[in-house]
């Protein structure tokens, strides 16, 4: 048989292997999920905790109370400073009263009285000078008498003035600047009250408790680990020979130890292998190379409990 009559033979058994599926790799591991630390930012000592260890926990249940001694004072401190700097402001805003007007009003009035009558007595005092029946010390008496009565008019209708026309712009924005100043510093204490109240942030199970009642705690030490059932995974090794083949989005059978078939998909490949061989220079020792590959559940609602031993099926 001539070498052209192989051709079309070999055509057809390289056709076969490319559409032949991946061989099926089997690869074991344990049912994990996304881990959450609930803990103070600041120190805090535990008042109490309300969950034990593998409760069920939904999103919003309070897990655990701290506390710190200053803060409460503090509370009060600064929401005397916000009501001061908020009356302030409000009087600024308001101007003067009516019965800072009148008074002025009356102030104006007598200072006008004293003017008049302090005008009318200079002019008595010069027609007596001019018939030198007065000294000139009398005169020049009268005249600073006059002088005085007038300036101090002039400075109670600059007074009526002013408070007629209100607070300067300037003092009613320094007014809104302290108040909002003092808004932000109560805002931030009471965010770190807020946070001495543990919630959890999802629905879950209790990990662990890491803390107990009594104890006092470094910042963002955490006082209990909530683990995520909304999002279970396994994470498995595949060598490098098999994960070529993988991709992400690829489907996995996940095989519970009771025998379940669940269906997966592969959400992530780690890019660089977990563990090598010492040395890996031969085409076998490179096939060694192990690379961890995370499988996430089709419906997470079937997933087995977390730390349950699992098989993970690839192609086949």
């Amino acid at each position: 048989m001539s070498p052209s009559r192989y051709l079309p033979l070999c055509l057809m058994v390289g056709a076969a292997c490319a559409g032949a599926a991946p061989e099926h790799y089997d690869a074991r591991g344990t049912v994990e999920v996304p881990e959450v630390d609930l803990g103070a930012m600041s120190a805090a000592r535990v008042i109490s905790i309300r969950v034990e260890e593998g409760a069920r926990v939904e999103a919003g249940d309070t897990i655990a109370l701290l506390s710190q001694v200053e803060l409460g004072p503090t509370l009060t401190a600064q929401g005397a400073r916000v009501a001061g700097a908020g009356a302030n402001l409000r009087d600024l805003e308001a101007g003067a009263r009516p019965e800072e007007i009148r008074r002025a009003e009356a102030e104006v009035g007598a200072a006008t009285a004293e003017l008049d009558r302090s005008t009318k007595e200079l002019a008595r005092m010069r027609d007596l000078a001019t018939r030198d029946v007065v000294s000139k010390q009398t005169l020049d008496n009268a005249a600073t008498a006059e002088g005085v009565a007038r300036a101090r008019l002039s400075s109670a209708e600059e007074s009526l003035r002013l408070l007629k026309a209100g607070t300067r712009p300037e003092r009613i924005a320094a007014g809104r600047a302290e108040l909002a100043n003092a808004r932000a510093a109560l805002a931030q204490l009471e965010a770190r009250a807020a946070d001495l109240v543990l919630v959890a942030p999802v629905a879950g199970i209790v990990l662990s408790r890491n803390a107990e009642p009594g104890e006092g705690l470094a910042p963002n030490v955490p006082v209990v680990t909530l683990g995520e059932t909304a999002r279970p995974y396994v994470r498995v090794f595949v060598p490098q020979s098999r994960v070529t083949g993988l991709a992400v989005g690829s489907a996995a059978q996940v095989v519970t130890e009771d025998g379940r078939a669940l269906a997966g998909r592969v959400v992530a490949i780690n890019p660089k292998a977990e563990y090598t061989p010492r040395v890996a220079l031969s085409e076998q020792e490179r096939a060694d190379l192990m690379f961890g590959v995370k499988v996430e559940f089709t419906n997470p609602k079937e997933a087995p409990h977390p730390g349950l031993w699992v098989t993970v099926k690839f192609g086949g």
